[in-house]
């Protein structure tokens, strides 16, 4: 069967080459006689694989000396709490820049755990750009954002000044689609499922003095310091994930880092955005420009049996997962790393297709 063009928000498209690297390990890596899965998590073998893993993001992001980089469980939603766990202490408060359903919810994790506060939001917006306007505390305990926006299509494309107050970033979504300066982070952390590797995993960047000031009065598994102190290997950590990422984090290196991929993401979202703009009297695309994510790209044609039948029509011609989310309907395009621009013509060209095979 022939693969097809995946389009979806995650788990999403993974480099072919890695996949057929795994399928050929998959039953003995490395003249072990069993799988990456089988072997034990304190063996030799496991651990290169895991501080190779590291060792690259450390090398492709230009990760400081200064942060720990840990894999972390529970994906993105699970730093949600942690976040507050560790870092928000009685008397402080936490702001949060809400920019859609994911910043959301951070919040709401939050003040499960203490104060937290509203420092922009574009909801009144629809969150078709991201918060511009801030009103951020300058004793806050950290700064909460989430990057790039699957559900809206949104994305930051600077940070927002925080003054000294630790900038923390959900940055599951555009994670290694682009540099970015690390040190004006306190802490960034990832789903994997996006631009990294299967579900499973996310990779936390945190800095250290961070680490060493968080609290120590909730247990013990919960502790970003725990975990550091363990090089995340505390409890068993999810091998074939880590196992994956490292073979993704080879796969880009291989590519030419950052500033290669960049260059070619650019590249397919000026084509898909392009395409619809062209055609803006059948596609709409609601996000405002300066806004617009190029991880997810969003559009809406001119009714919603339209874009059912054009999502269903897709799928028919091998493009796959293109239904917008549920909460917002339409259609989107999550054209991750893994998707090439080769993907991105594929799906213009269906495009132009459909819009004469079905006007309005």
């Amino acid at each position: 069967m022939a693969r097809v063009s995946n389009f979806t928000a995650g788990p999403a498209a993974l480099p072919l080459s890695v996949l057929e690297e795994a399928q050929r390990e998959l039953l003995d890596y490395e003249g072990t006689g069993m799988s990456i899965m089988e072997n034990s998590h304190r063996s030799k073998t496991f651990d290169l694989v895991h501080n190779e893993a590291l060792d690259l993001a450390r090398e492709i992001l230009g990760i400081p000396s200064s942060y720990d980089v840990l894999f972390l469980q529970g994906g993105a939603s699970q730093q949600f709490a942690l976040i507050p766990m560790n870092f928000l202490r009685p008397g402080k408060s936490a702001d949060y820049i809400i920019s859609g359903h994911w910043s959301e919810r951070a919040l709401e994790e939050a003040e499960i755990v203490g104060k937290a506060r509203i420092a922009g939001t574009s909801k009144d917006a629809g969150f078709m750009h991201v918060p511009t306007k801030l009103d951020l505390d300058p004793d806050a305990a950290y700064v909460h954002m989430t990057s790039n926006n699957t559900i809206y299509g949104t994305e930051f494309f600077a940070e927002p000044d925080v003054g000294k107050v630790p900038l923390v970033s959900d940055m599951s979504s555009d994670f290694m689609s682009r540099r970015i300066d690390v040190s004006k982070y306190g802490m960034i952390y990832a789903g994997a499922q996006k631009n990294l590797g299967p579900s499973g995993v996310a990779l936390g960047i945190i800095r250290k003095d961070l680490v060493e000031q968080g609290r120590t009065d909730i247990p013990v598994i919960f502790r970003y310091g725990t975990i550091a102190k363990a090089n995340s290997m505390f409890n068993t950590p999810p091998t074939f994930a880590i196992y994956l990422v490292r073979g993704v984090l080879r796969w880009l290196k291989a590519e030419g880092g950052l500033d290669a991929i960049e260059k070619i993401n650019l590249a397919k979202a000026h084509n898909l955005y392009g395409a619809i703009d062209a055609a803006h009297d059948y596609y709409r695309c609601p996000v405002d420009k300066s806004s617009r994510s190029h991880m997810n790209v969003v559009w809406r044609l001119p009714n919603e049996k339209l874009d059912d039948k054009f999502a269903s029509d897709a799928t028919k011609a091998g493009l796959v997962g293109l239904k917008g989310h549920r909460s917002v309907g339409g259609l989107r395009a999550s054209i991750y790393n893994a998707i090439s621009e080769a993907d991105v013509q594929k799906l213009v060209d269906f495009m132009a297709e459909f819009r004469t095979s079905n006007p309005v």
